[in-house]
């Protein structure tokens, strides 16, 4: 299946007793299908590092059970060691997995060639692509745009990527240049960076599902050329981003506006937690809603009458 367009990373809901709920995870799932998603992935802001790994195994067979046919289904395997990392990616692959997506080991720095040897061992497990993930941007340390470009070409159409470390354009223009446009790169910063992303050639964005709509939106508009359309979703939806400056503060963001449109029961984070919301952010956080709404529907009214 061609992983492409908007897929957007899905959060992970508890329930009372602190475990995962399957049934409201496949209600979201569904929502963000039915708000524009070309499919889903399982990554970093599904809280995927408080999970144990027996947990994100059974939630990636769930997510892919609920998903299988209605488009990609990505899953994050990576880990602080290769072995883990392999079980998870067999695992993923064995539950009907249509790309992995892997972060370089986070609590030590790993040597170049001990990191080229870490994703090339993950792509030799499997035989469904292998998305590289430089999550720098909130979690570990950058990926040098040599280390990429190598595995683009040891790995072909086999890889693609998700840069995140700034400054993110023009070392996506690094990336490009370096592999002679042959890589397939995903925007991977809740669509803040989309709309310059999209002028320098990515094939796609993962943002977050908590406003997926508009993300969606906003990728059609850049897809039709709608470039006025898509800059008045684009300014308030990195308002909104901005606001999310940390691992903790997108979870916790995302899960209070899962709960506000009803498909959350809960706005419930695994703790120990390192930001919990005010008052005063969820006031703006609202607000900043709302002018994206309008804006989204604005562009949509436009396009029907156009």
């Amino acid at each position: 299946m061609n992983c492409a367009g908007v897929l957007a990373v899905f959060q992970t809901p508890f329930g009372d007793d602190g475990d995962p709920d399957f049934a409201t995870l496949a209600r979201e799932l569904d929502w963000m299908l039915h708000h524009g998603a070309d499919g889903v992935v399982f990554g970093m802001v599904s809280e995927v590092l408080r999970l144990s790994s027996g947990e994100r195994d059974a939630i990636a067979a769930e997510v892919c059970r609920v998903v299988a046919g209605r488009g990609p289904c990505v899953i994050s395997v990576g880990a602080e060691s290769t072995a883990v990392a392999i079980m998870h990616a067999r695992s993923a692959e064995a539950s009907g997995a249509d790309a992995l997506m892997a972060t370089p080991p986070a609590l030590h720095p790993v040597p170049e060639p001990e990191l080229l040897r870490y994703f090339m061992a993950i792509a030799s497990a499997v035989d469904v692509p292998l998305i590289v993930q430089d999550a720098s941007g909130y979690v570990g340390t950058p990926l040098s745009v040599t280390l990429q470009a190598t595995l683009q070409d040891e790995l072909g159409d086999r890889v693609m990527f998700k840069p995140e470390s700034p400054p993110v354009g023009p070392r996506l223009s690094e990336l490009l240049e370096a592999t002679g446009g042959r890589a397939r790169v995903f925007e991977g910063n809740g669509g803040l960076h989309l709309i310059d992303s999209f002028r320098r050639g990515v094939v796609g964005t993962m943002p977050a599902g908590e406003v997926v709509w508009a993300v969606a939106a906003l990728w059609r508009a850049l897809r039709a050329g709608d470039f006025r359309g898509a800059y008045r979703i684009g300014g308030p939806l990195a308002l909104l981003v901005s606001m999310q400056s940390s691992l903790d503060s997108y979870v916790a963001v995302e899960k209070y506006l899962l709960a506000q449109q009803g498909v959350f029961p809960s706005r419930y984070m695994r703790g120990p937690v390192g930001r919990a919301l005010d008052p005063a952010t969820c006031e703006e956080i609202d607000r900043l809603v709302d002018l994206l709404r309008e804006a989204t529907e604005a562009v949509a009214a436009q396009t029907r009458t156009d």
